[in-house]
């Protein structure tokens, strides 16, 4: 692989590069904070349907990371639906299985299910797994609203989980995501919760119930290993040139994201400084040796493998400053990248990066 050396690129170069990178960078911050604010000002409501021993309290207060007031009825209680509100903006539905539902507010019951963000179909490993009841109540809700994940919970109380699992994706069609986990251990929690902001993410709804969860750093990780492996589709585009715009807004755009996961605002200018710091700085210096294309006069921006690996350093010293109250400057940033570089650089894994 040819490489170019740092002694290629003058100081008007670098000049041009960051000239291209502020201006990307104002278009790109503009973009995203209308955007993100857009969401923050819609609401959200997840319907619950199961029985009252399918664990749907205990399930929502570990997605959210407290308790959730206003979910597990008991049976006989709910003759009619009523949003609960978790946060602002946020709302659950909770019902003990449709057989209860008065059948004098089954209109109004359905047209909440039509309403609904995600609907979240709670079975019981451990009891009459999809029995006709159930499946009677899948078939009306299905009709209402296919945004449907099947929960099936309490597995560390179940036996052959997988033939379960199998089984419920059959005689559904193959068309729902069934999620086997265990609300009182936590396990599988997390693959619960990003199959909840991927439908979210529909509605473009998933940062706003992404900053309400107190375990944020899984959908942290999840946020920066995206934006790394995108970052490092856009740095294989051949022509010299054409990835400084991209790049930089994807940078923009992870950064703008994780400070609204933290509600840490951040400045335009200081997500400016950083993103430039990162590419064309002492933050990215090792881009400049290891670049594989070129064009004269506005430089170049790093290949495929350099690009994904420096939006995956920034993104996580972002996180590791967010988690540690840390203030998030291009200053602190660039201390963090130096030291988070140099670990990816020598194939160690950084503070947070899941095995």
């Amino acid at each position: 692989m040819k490489t170019i050396g740092k002694s290629t690129y003058t100081e008007a170069q670098k000049s041009e590069m960051k000239r291209q990178i502020r201006h990307a960078a104002d278009d790109a911050f503009d973009k995203e904070m209308a955007e993100i604010n857009e969401q923050l000002n819609k609401e959200i409501l997840i319907a619950l349907v199961g029985d009252v021993n399918a664990g749907k309290s205990s399930t929502i207060n570990r997605i959210v990371g407290e308790e959730v007031a206003g979910v597990g009825a008991e049976p006989g209680e709910t003759t009619a639906i009523h949003p609960h509100a978790y946060k602002d903006k946020i709302f659950f539905i909770d019902t003990p299985g449709l057989n209860d539902v008065n059948k004098e507010n089954s209109a109004t019951t359905l047209d909440y299910f039509r309403k609904t963000d995600v609907v979240l179909f709670f079975l019981n490993a451990a009891g009459t797994v999809f029995s006709e009841s159930e499946q009677r109540s899948f078939r009306i809700v299905e009709k209402a609203n296919p945004n449907i994940l099947i929960v099936l919970n309490k597995i560390d109380a179940a036996d052959e989980v997988d033939r379960l699992v199998s089984r419920v994706r059959r005689e559904t069609g193959q068309k729902y995501d069934v999620i086997p986990i265990s609300s009182r251990t936590g396990e599988n929690v997390d693959t619960l919760r990003d199959a909840i902001l991927e439908l979210l993410k529909k509605n473009n709804k998933d940062i706003l119930f992404a900053r309400t969860i107190k375990e944020k750093s899984s959908i942290a990780n999840k946020w920066i290993i995206a934006a790394s492996t995108s970052a490092g589709a856009i740095g294989a585009v051949p022509l010299p040139g054409a990835d400084i715009v991209p790049l930089t807004a994807l940078q923009i755009g992870l950064l703008t994201k994780l400070a609204t996961l933290y509600e840490r605002p951040i400045s335009r200018e200081a997500a400016k400084e950083i993103v430039i710091t990162a590419i064309v700085g002492n933050l990215g210096r090792t881009i400049f040796s290891q670049i594989v294309k070129f064009f004269p006069g506005a430089g170049s921006v790093a290949a495929a493998g350099v690009a994904g690996t420096v939006t995956l350093a920034l993104g996580y010293s972002v996180k590791y400053a967010y988690e540690r109250g840390i203030d998030v400057t291009p200053e602190s940033v660039s201390k963090l990248y130096k030291t988070f570089r140099d670990r990816k650089d020598k194939g160690k894994k950084l503070p947070g990066e899941p095995e």
